[in-house]
């Protein structure tokens, strides 16, 4: 029986003092292209997109060191690389002398098992023993629909070297448009950084897939547990009290889960909510220039001879909402 809960690596950020840009562009792979604009105080900036909503930013010739290459690969990126090419790329950093400066990694009960109810009544009650100081809910809805579009907890500051997400995952894939929503629940995320993201990478680089899931585990109990106490009583007690039946459920799941590779989105809508979030200025830019429509129009061409399978099957599928595009109508007039 597969089980229902997963784990994703799903964001990494680095600092190496010596490399070229070109360098670490042939050890991430994907398509690179170079952008105008400043990044994080780099004046040389390439960016690379996917259609999994994924983004990545590598800068280099900051001036206090012209040859630092700085790197953030955020969510939807990473997330589609196979565990071997994530220790791959962590093990090259760590050789090159780099710095983790981000790494988020992903439980998904995609069960939800356990409902932010759940979770929220037992951080009320005083159930939740961590070192963090602070909690922050959140919930989004549409005003005229009177429906949610996100709902999450925070554990944990911004400012921190840990910061828990648990949030509803599926709720959030739903809201987006995609096709595969209801293969998520609850996730609970834990974005790592500087000192805690560097240690951690050095953990990853040398376990075994196998064992990522026990030690990731781990790292979530050493940031919070749910034991069975209250505010008011003493710390010796409260570290020592039995756990909640609940929790150590889930986290006896996680530790059972299997590593996931992120699949493209693969509906016509998101690959256009990708082209427009990742591509639109791009995009804009080339049709700025004399000639720039005809030479779109001159890729478009040469692009549809190299369709594949998945492509012609894009164009069998509703454009969106399970509508077929010449069944819409678009009024100027917003009605």
């Amino acid at each position: 029986m597969t089980s229902p809960f997963t784990l994703t690596i799903d964001w990494l950020a680095f600092t190496l003092p010596t490399a070229s840009a070109r360098e670490t562009m042939e050890v991430l792979g994907g398509d690179w292209t170079k952008t105008k604009g400043g990044f994080r105080g780099y004046r040389f900036v390439w960016i690379t997109t996917s259609t999994g909503r994924g983004i990545g930013k590598l800068g280099t010739g900051v001036d206090r060191n012209p040859a630092e290459v700085h790197v953030d690969l955020s969510g939807g990126l990473v997330a589609q690389w196979p565990p071997e090419k994530v220790r791959a790329v962590i093990g090259w950093v760590l050789q090159k002398n780099g710095h983790l400066t981000r790494l988020d990694c992903a439980l998904d009960d995609r069960a939800s098992s356990v409902s932010l109810t759940t979770i929220k009544d037992a951080i009320a009650a005083g159930q939740c023993v961590t070192r963090a100081k602070c909690w922050q809910k959140t919930w989004s809805g549409l005003i005229h629909e009177g429906t949610a579009t996100g709902d999450t907890v925070y554990l944990g500051s911004r400012q921190s070297q840990t910061l828990l997400r648990i949030y509803d995952k599926r709720l959030q894939m739903q809201t987006h448009d995609h096709s595969d929503w209801d293969q998520y629940g609850i996730r609970w995320e834990l974005e790592l950084k500087q000192d805690r993201a560097q240690l951690c990478a050095q953990m990853l680089s040398y376990l075994e897939d196998t064992l990522w899931l026990e030690f990731i585990v781990g790292v979530l109990r050493s940031h919070v547990d749910f034991r069975d106490t209250q505010r008011d009583e003493p710390d010796e007690y409260r570290y020592r009290a039995p756990l909640l039946d609940w929790w150590a459920t889930l986290t006896d799941g996680f530790r059972k889960s299997r590593l996931v590779v992120e699949k493209a989105p693969q509906t016509l809508a998101e690959v256009k909510s990708w082209l427009h979030h990742s591509v639109g200025p791009l995009l804009a830019v080339v049709l700025e220039k004399p000639g720039g429509l005809e030479y779109l129009q001159r890729t478009a061409k040469a692009g549809k001879k190299r369709w594949k399978t998945k492509h012609h099957r894009l164009l069998q599928l509703p454009d969106h909402n399970g509508e077929p595009a010449e069944a819409r109508t678009t009024e100027l007039n917003g009605s």
